[in-house]
Formats: C-alpha cells, structure tokens, sequence
C-alpha cells in the first residue's frame, strides 16, 4: 500500500532552488502561460530521472521549435491522442531491457505532459487504458481548459457560460451551455494509487512540489491535474496569472486535494469561502455573465455542491460561504 504521511517528506525549497533548471527560457510560451512555471517545478521536484512524454499541444508547439529545444531532458513528442500509450510502450520497454541488462539498472521516472484537450477528450481512452493496465507513470494535465493552441475552442474542461470560438455568446447562448467533465473523478474511479489536484500558487508553494515527489513514489500511475491559467483564453492581463489562480482555489471553484489509495485528504480549506463572482469577473471570458445573475447562481450553487462533497470525502466540516456581491467588473480583466 502507497501511505500517505509516509510516502515522501516535504520537498524543501532551499533544496530546489539548488537543482539545475531542466527547462530552460527563450521558449515561445505567452507572458502569463502557467505552463512553463509547472514544467520547471515538476522537473525540479523529481530527484530521479526523468524522460518526458508531450502531446501535441501549447508547450509542445512552444518548447520544440525545430532546429531548438527548451529541454535538457529525453523528450518524446507525440500525436494528440496518444500520450498514456507512448508512455505505456516507453515504461514497459524500460523495464524490459533494465531486467535484461540491456540498460544502465537505475530507477528512472517517466513524466507525461498534456493539455486538457489531448487529456479530457482526445487522448482520453489513451489514458484509461494506461491506468487501466498500471502503467508506472506520472500523467501532468495542464488544464487551461480549452484547445487554446489551435484557436481557444471549447474542451470538456471549459467551465459552464465561457466565451470561446466554438461557444461564442449571442443571443440564444450565453457561452459553453454544459458542465465541466469531472475528470480528475474518473481516474479516481480507476483505482490509481495517487490523483490530485493543484495548481502554481504563491500562498502555498509546497503544493504542487510535494504531490509531484508523492507521486513519483507510487507504485502504479499517477495523475495530477494542474489548473494552468492562459491570459490569451481567459483574457486578464499576463501579470495576473497567480492572482487568478489564488481565486480558482479561495472560491472554491478548484479545490486542492490528493486521493491515495482511495483515500480522500482536503490540502486546503479557506476560512470563508469568495463568492464565484470574484472569479468571473476577473476573466474577460465570463463579462457577458457580469450581468446574468440567473447563471451565476447555477454555477455557484454547483460549486457549493461539488465542494460539500468533497468536504464531506475527506472526512472536513463544512466552512461559511461567503455573501454575494451585487454583479461587477474586476479591475484587470480583458474585454
């Protein structure tokens, strides 16, 4: 059994500030990308290594611009759909060859990196199956929520009422009609040994670190799905990025929480939740919603719902809600 409190110790920051950095700058990522911070973090709290496996996607695109790279890592790059499969071969060939004496016999960790469209939708049953069949990776999905690299559309993981190219608003639309899929959940429900939640926060910089180096340590497949802020989907300004992730988390919209061996723990719960409107309306993606006080009560009487019961998985008291404001616009975000 993968224990919890046991697993690994908290991954020290003075210790990561003296790891080389594996990801290296002059890469083509927008300022405010989140995705470029999570990599190097990722990479940094790894004390094996490791060999990366990327989707097509935004940091593929902006890390591999051939004849350069960003990556002072094995790299693999492939198509959309396939990333838990390439993995799957990589690991078991791996294993092959160490037990053969083909190989070098030293521990080494395969990292998957792949947006929410090549996670949530299209590389899905790539990812079923690998954990299916307990492939020993560790699966990072930069969730943006939306095919950001190829024209912002909507994916499964866009939130209800977002502005995107395929969800445009109008008159009879008002945005992405349905619910977020909650994926995170459904690789719960295939028994890997470790899932989370995080995200790049300046209040908790440990976070993400230390769920990264626990799931490094698992004996099967572990997936963390990473909240990664775009400034060009959401549209704020690209020096807000942190900011509008501390309010995903402190409105509860994106809790962080870790599931080990089926177990259930809260990583952090606000003394008084901000109401979902403190979210919104930092993101010129929901301004059509500044004034639809009907959807904006749908969707935070989901989020309510979604965080009582997660609450009540790990075992937590419920915390007081905080009181909602009269619909407006935050300063920062972008029309």
């Amino acid at each position: 059994m993968f224990q919890h409190k046991t697993a690994t110790a908290p991954v020290s920051l003075k210790k990561l500030a003296e790891q080389p950095d594996l990801l290296t700058g002059g890469h083509r990522l927008c300022a405010g990308c989140a995705e470029s911070a999570i990599v190097r973090q990722v990479l940094m709290a790894s004390t094996y290594p490791v060999v990366a496996i990327m989707a097509t996607g935004c940091l593929e695109v902006a890390t591999t611009v051939y004849p350069a790279t960003a990556w002072r890592v094995p790299m693999l790059h492939n198509a959309f759909e396939n990333a838990a499969a390439t993995a799957s071969g990589a690991e078991a060939a791996y294993r092959a060859l160490r037990a053969k004496g083909r190989i070098p016999d030293r521990e080494l960790r395969f990292v998957v990196f792949a947006g929410d469209g090549g996670t949530y939708d299209i590389g899905f049953q790539s990812l079923s199956g690998a954990l299916e069949r307990g492939t020993r990776f560790l699966y990072i999905c930069f969730n943006n929520e939306g095919y950001m690299n190829t024209g912002i559309q909507r994916s499964s993981a866009t939130p209800l009422g977002a502005d995107t190219s395929t969800t445009p608003v109008g008159e009879a639309v008002l945005g992405k009609p349905g619910w977020r899929k909650d994926l995170t959940g459904i690789v719960v429900a295939h028994n890997a040994p470790y899932v989370a939640q995080t995200a790049p926060t300046a209040f908790r910089p440990h976070d993400l670190k230390n769920k990264v180096a626990r799931a490094l340590e698992a004996p099967g497949p572990a997936f963390i799905n990473v909240l990664s802020a775009c400034t060009r989907g959401w549209r704020y300004e690209p020096a807000d990025t942190i900011a509008i992730t501390q309010l995903a988390i402190d409105t509860c919209y994106w809790p962080l929480f870790e599931v080990i061996d089926g177990k259930w723990h809260l990583n952090y719960k606000p003394k008084q939740k901000r109401p979902i409107m403190d979210w919104l309306s930092a993101q010129g993606r929901f301004r059509h919603l500044l004034k639809q006080g009907r959807l904006v009560a749908e969707i935070q009487a989901r989020i309510d719902s979604e965080w009582d019961t997660l609450l009540e998985r790990c075992g937590e008291a419920p915390v007081a809600a905080a009181s909602v404001p009269p619909p407006r616009k935050a300063a920062g975000a972008s029309d």
